[in-house]
């Protein structure tokens, strides 16, 4: 499937660019020093029509696709992968479900918001004993009269110190197995919900939390869709967001090289610039060959996923390929840059702090293998 961007996508990444250098290149350092999110940019972002470029502009989105959550997802994560990765987190996951099953009072009491950055989304469905195995949670929501009541313990929730609503993975009937778990809107006041703030290695500018839920009363209007269709739903939701994953490694690949092309041609050794000796030369160079399959391989993906395909082998090759990617790129630039790598204030240590996540998050790497073999007959 051949691939151009389209004015209109060539316009919003230009305008984006401008934004993001005057409003969010001044955060980034107090960000990373907080391990906070500078929860403005929703709102800024919202009201200009970048928070969501891929939803319908009549919801407040940008009107542009995938292609344009992608540009937007690679433009800030060029710049901070946490900051990219929270937007991500609140935009893509969380707001799925509530786009396509919602009802209308769902809609305009937070999807609407959300889009236009007035409402904070989370997305909670990683467990302490349920990653990769999804089906394995363990949190229930029991319907006592008119409510739901919620027990059970999140981790890794992206936005849960920052969001206004959590939508809640949890089974409503454990005996049906996957077919028994169901998703609820949650407000961030309900009372029994505990957030408890975690630190982390990398990605620290995006808020991230554990949440203990003590008999939290959610009301049974706000069940998302069908009850027992929470588990195909989150899939579903999963299955686009790996294709988004794929900007946000190919965006600190980038930031990668071209931080390692200027020091190549700068720093000099020996009475040359290191980018003269063929060992960094030819780093440099798989490092850009990379760089530009993951960009083919991404936006060709997201184009067939506008197309309406649901990209199920192409969505987690494009998550894996681009993690490795961005990993690789990342270990390159910590050797070419060398000691000055290793310095606490060097970006360049940061982007190996961010990318080496790309392998965890939203499905492991080794889970994005076996779904590519299971959509090859394996």
């Amino acid at each position: 499937m051949d691939f151009e961007f389209s004015e209109a996508h060539q316009i919003f990444r230009q305008a984006l660019r401008q934004f993001i250098h005057i409003e969010v290149v001044p955060l980034v350092k107090e960000a990373e020093d907080s391990e906070t999110f500078p929860k403005q940019l929703f709102r800024k972002l919202g009201d200009l029509g970048y928070l969501c470029p891929g939803y319908d502009e009549e919801l407040g989105g940008g009107g542009l696709g995938k292609i344009g959550e992608c540009i937007l997802i690679e433009e800030l994560c060029k710049i901070n992968v946490g900051i990219g990765a929270a937007i991500m987190g609140g935009t893509g996951l969380a707001l799925y479900s509530l786009l396509k099953y919602g009802h209308e009072k769902q809609k305009t009491e937070y999807l609407i918001p959300a889009i236009k950055g007035h409402k904070i989304a989370a997305f909670g469905l990683t467990e302490p004993n349920a990653g990769s195995d999804a089906a394995a949670i363990e949190t229930t929501a029991k319907l006592v009269g008119r409510n739901y009541r919620i027990n059970g313990t999140k981790i890794y929730i992206s936005n849960a110190p920052i969001c206004d609503f959590i939508v809640v993975i949890a089974y409503t009937d454990k005996a049906k197995g996957t077919r028994g778990i169901s998703q609820l809107i949650m407000d961030r006041e309900t009372p029994g919900l505990e957030i408890n703030i975690m630190h982390k290695l990398g990605n620290r500018s995006a808020s991230t939390a554990e949440l203990v839920f003590n008999n939290c009363e959610v009301p049974a209007a706000n069940l998302l869709g069908e009850e027992g269709k929470g588990f195909k739903y989150a899939m579903e939701s999963l299955n686009g967001c790996r294709v988004t994953h794929g900007s946000r490694s190919l965006g600190v690949a980038e930031a990668a090289f071209e931080a390692s092309l200027d020091y190549a041609k700068t720093r000099v050794q020996f009475g040359k610039p290191i980018g003269k000796n063929q060992v960094i030369a030819f780093k440099i160079a798989k490092m850009a060959t990379d760089i530009e399959a993951a960009r083919s391989l991404l936006y060709r993906t997201a184009l067939q996923y506008d197309s309406g395909d649901q990209c199920r082998k192409e969505g987690p090759m494009t998550k894996w390929f681009c993690s490795e990617v961005a990993i690789r790129a990342a270990e390159e630039a910590m050797r070419i840059h060398a000691g000055a790598a290793y310095l606490a204030e060097s970006p360049v240590g940061r982007y190996f702090r961010d990318a080496i996540l790309s392998h965890i998050t939203e499905g492991t790497s080794e889970i994005q293998q076996l779904m590519i073999a299971a959509q090859l007959g394996l």
